[in-house]
């Protein structure tokens, strides 16, 4: 596979789209011991059931990929293969470590590093959240008694410096994908992190002793309450991306203010109701804004949400996405990064297979490819309407 991380392909292109990647579609220790032996996230799929009239479950994989296992060398090269025909320069691994040198899902990567197979470019970012039993349903519809699986721990500084040498090795690999020729990292919740100018400070310098040119550190915001943009450039991120924020924000527009989005979520949860459902074509007038326009700020594209097959009634149902409407939201966020410099011209994905959360690109029963297509016209030719 040509490799794609010099960027010549960026100056065709007209964004970097790096696609986020779930790690948990192989059997586990973890999942075997919480979960039933043999475990994946394929369970909570297929195991989905409509919700409403109208509600499209279960959303199930064609014959392209299939009910896939990331322990196979073979998948993960059909994977890279598929996205980088659509323009995606690459996939962001999610990392999980817990602290104390605890990690879980982390096979897949590892794998990639260790073969160097396949050769397509990669980036990391940093899940740092809890794991919790309660998160997920029960088949059946149960809800499992809520159990601590893994706490998600800041133990101190030789923590950080055992992550940074855990991470180094990937940081390293001729197909890192890099900003301005620093490897870029990425985090979940980085408001989470106690003493985060010095988490930062300590990471930077500990790059700067490997050899690196540097670190491109990207704060993901995932709640409203989370600093703001300025806020945490401020504390030394290089770039923001707003994404789950976002989805809040955009809920809140479609339901009519943040009182309504907040009291639909309160009465799904006590009420074991579809509540929170809301229309695509509405969500996605909402997911970028003007901040999207800063060389320092990176959008989101998100081709569906529906998190029912975890959560059942209770959970985030966004209704009628389609290949011509991600079209539409994908040109409207390549519109907002066209003014910046090639190496910032970035959009992350989420996501490329979170088949949980009815949120991937893989190629399904109802769609086949058509949400890659999608987004290979508009990256390469750009002649969606962006009229939202």
């Amino acid at each position: 596979m040509k490799e794609r991380n010099d960027h010549t392909d960026n100056e065709r292109l007209k964004a970097r789209v790096i696609a986020m990647y779930l790690p948990q579609f192989h059997r586990t220790e973890v999942n075997d011991r919480y979960w039933g032996e043999g475990f994946t996230e394929w369970d909570n799929v297929t195991k989905a059931r409509p919700l409403f009239k109208g509600h499209e479950q279960p959303k199930l994989p064609d014959n392209t990929l299939g009910f896939y296992d990331l322990s196979r060398p073979e998948i993960r090269e059909l994977q890279a293969r598929l996205a980088a025909d659509a323009g995606i320069e690459g996939f962001m691994y999610w990392h999980y470590w817990f602290g104390n040198g605890t990690m879980a899902l982390n096979r897949p990567l590892e794998d990639v590093l260790s073969s160097g197979a396949p050769d397509y470019p990669f980036c990391m970012g940093w899940a740092n959240h809890s794991w919790h039993t309660g998160s997920w349903t029960a088949a059946g519809g149960r809800r499992h008694k809520s159990i601590t699986i893994f706490n998600q721990l800041y133990p101190g500084v030789d923590d950080h410096i055992a992550h940074f040498n855990y991470c180094l090795p990937a940081f390293r690999d001729k197909r890192y994908i890099t900003v301005d020729q620093c490897p870029l990292f990425a985090i979940w919740a980085p408001c989470d992190i106690p003493d985060l100018k010095g988490f930062i400070k300590l990471w930077r310098s500990l790059a700067a002793e490997a050899g690196l040119k540097g670190l491109h550190l990207t704060a993901i915001r995932v709640s409203r309450k989370d600093m703001t943009v300025d806020e945490l450039i401020d504390a030394g991120f290089d770039s923001v991306n707003n994404c789950n924020y976002n989805m809040w924000r955009a809920e809140c527009h479609v339901a009519g203010s943040k009182w309504l989005k907040m009291a639909r979520s309160f009465l799904s949860q006590h009420l074991n109701a579809a509540l929170q459902r809301y229309d695509y074509a509405e969500i996605i007038k909402w997911m970028c804004d003007d901040t999207d326009r800063r060389e320092d700020v990176y959008p989101t594209i998100l081709p569906g949400y529906d998190r029912s097959p975890r959560a059942g009634r209770k959970a985030q149902i966004y209704t009628g996405n389609t290949p011509q409407l991600f079209a539409r939201h994908a040109a409207d966020a390549i519109s907002r990064v066209a003014d910046k410099s090639p190496e910032h011209r970035i959009i992350l994905l989420k996501s490329w297979n979170e088949w949980g959360e009815g949120n991937y690109m893989e190629p399904d029963r109802l769609h086949g490819a058509a949400f890659l297509a999608a987004l290979k016209e508009a990256l390469y030719h750009h002649s969606a309407d962006i009229s939202l």
